[in-house]
């Protein structure tokens, strides 16, 4: 198995760069976020086409060409320490075929998103190097917990994340250790079938989605099915499913862990025995707790569950 890179921890008045790869962010969405960075010691600094919006179909953060800019920045400019995306969105998909990575191979650096950055996350996996699965900047204007940005800061400087749930009625008792992997569901997806999707053999799979119908989720659920991912991971672990079908319809539409989301995919994956957890705080929700993408984790799936890396 090929050894995946953490980068280096990050020491006071090091530089973060703010990207947006995908969707358009306005100033006072991420005024809260930037002084966050400051506050901490760290030295924030804006990507060109951080504000930059164009419409296309979708209000994108700028171009392609604008947005690949930004981030071939960012990823390779040697005074940045870690890269932070404003938001996810849509876009990022745009990006990854004009990835650069010469400087970055030489000295890696953390990069932080979720939802749509899933796709980043992916890329560099492919080359090597683990990322984390956590809240972007936009979102602390949204009145998250201050926990989900703590432990992105103690990630940060070199302090992994050990975490203790409660059992769900869903979840497959077992332990387990693997190389995590996985997202955004929309984005591991789109993925399936292309040189960019995640290896899932013997793998620890982690999903989350937002805004689906849940005919929508099955859909892809079954994608994943008929593309062996299940028949090839070790362990599963399920985060937030929100605003899923019809506002109208569903009373658990504002939940985090939406019961019928879970009751559809429990069901998909009801012929395999691999350990499964449920209810982890981590996707579209307000206690967004960062997880290590192509971390080792150990997942401890019994009365209590535990996860640590």
């Amino acid at each position: 198995m090929k050894k995946i890179i953490f980068p280096k921890p990050l020491k006071k008045g090091d530089k973060i760069a703010v990207i947006s790869p995908a969707g358009a962010v306005d100033a006072t969405q991420l005024e809260k976020g930037i002084e966050m960075i400051k506050s901490k010691g760290f030295e924030p600094v804006l990507g060109e086409h951080l504000y930059t919006r164009f419409s296309n179909g979708y209000n994108y953060a700028g171009t392609e060409k604008e947005r690949i800019k930004d981030i071939n920045w960012a990823l390779n400019d040697k005074e940045i320490r870690a890269v932070w995306a404003s938001r996810g969105g849509y876009g990022c998909q745009h990006l990854i075929q004009h990835l650069k990575l010469k400087n970055f191979t030489e000295d890696p650096k953390w990069y932080i998103g979720y939802s749509d950055n899933t796709v980043i996350q992916s890329y560099l996996l492919k080359k090597g190097f683990a990322s984390i699965h956590g809240q972007t900047i936009k979102t602390s204007s949204f009145g998250v917990t201050d926990e989900s940005y703590e432990l992105i800061f103690d990630l940060l400087k070199g302090k992994t994340p050990k975490y203790s749930l409660k059992s769900h009625q869903f979840n497959k008792e077992g332990n387990v250790e693997g190389e995590l992997v996985g997202g955004n569901l929309a984005l591991i997806y789109a993925l399936l079938g292309t040189k960019y999707s995640f290896d899932f053999k013997d793998k620890i799979l982690f999903i989350e989605d937002i805004g689906e119908n849940f005919y929508a989720l099955d859909r892809m659920m079954m994608s994943l099915e008929l593309a062996g991912v299940f028949n090839k991971i070790k362990g599963l672990i399920v985060g937030g499913m929100t605003n899923m079908g019809d506002e109208k319809e569903n009373k658990s539409y504002e939940e985090s862990f939406d019961e019928f989301a879970y009751q559809l995919i429990s069901e998909r994956i009801s012929k395999y025995k691999f350990p499964t957890v449920f209810a982890f705080p981590n996707g579209h929700i307000k206690d967004n707790r960062p997880l290590i993408i192509g971390g080792k984790i150990k997942v401890k799936a019994e009365a209590k569950v535990k996860i640590e890396f």
